[in-house]
C-alpha cells in the first residue's frame, strides 16, 4: 500500500473484521480472526492493493468499478453494517476518516479499466 490513506483503509477493514467476527463467531484467540473472516480480509487486502485508482480510490461504495465478486461484496456489507456505528465508539479516528473519505466525490474512471479481470458492462458503468 503506497500511500498513507490506503493503509488506512486497509486497517479501517481490518478493524470493522475483528469487531464482527469477535462478536459473531466462535471464540478467537483474541485479535485472532476466523478462517472465514480471515479469508475476507485477504481478499479485501489484495483487491485493495491492485485498485486502479491508486492514491485516488474513492470508498467502495462510491466506485464506478465493482472488483469484489457478489459473496465478498454481500460479506463486506453485512461486516460494515454491523462494525461501522461501533468504529465511532471504540476507533473514533478511523470511522470518522472513513466517513470524510466517503464524501469525496469518485475520480474519472481511470484508464485500464477493471483489474478484476471481467470486462465492463456496455453501460461503462464497470459491472458484469
Amino acid at each position: 500500500m503506497a500511500t498513507a490513506r490506503l493503509q488506512r483503509e486497509a486497517r479501517t477493514m481490518e478493524v470493522m473484521l475483528h469487531l464482527y467476527c469477535d462478536d459473531h463467531h466462535a471464540p478467537q484467540p483474541r485479535r485472532s480472526l476466523c478462517e472465514p473472516c480471515a479469508a475476507l480480509h485477504e481478499y479485501a487486502r489484495k483487491r485493495l492493493a491492485g485498485c486502479p485508482y491508486g492514491p485516488d480510490k474513492p470508498t467502495c461504495a462510491n466506485c464506478v468499478i465493482h472488483c469484489y465478486g457478489p459473496r465478498q461484496r454481500e460479506a463486506v456489507r453485512q461486516v460494515m453494517r454491523y462494525a461501522g456505528p461501533r468504529m465511532l465508539l471504540r476507533h473514533p479516528v478511523l470511522a470518522l476518516a472513513h466517513l470524510l473519505d466517503g464524501r469525496r466525490p469518485a475520480p474519472p474512471k481511470p484508464r485500464g479499466g477493471v483489474t478484476s479481470g471481467r470486462p465492463a458492462s456496455p453501460d461503462g458503468g464497470g459491472r458484469v
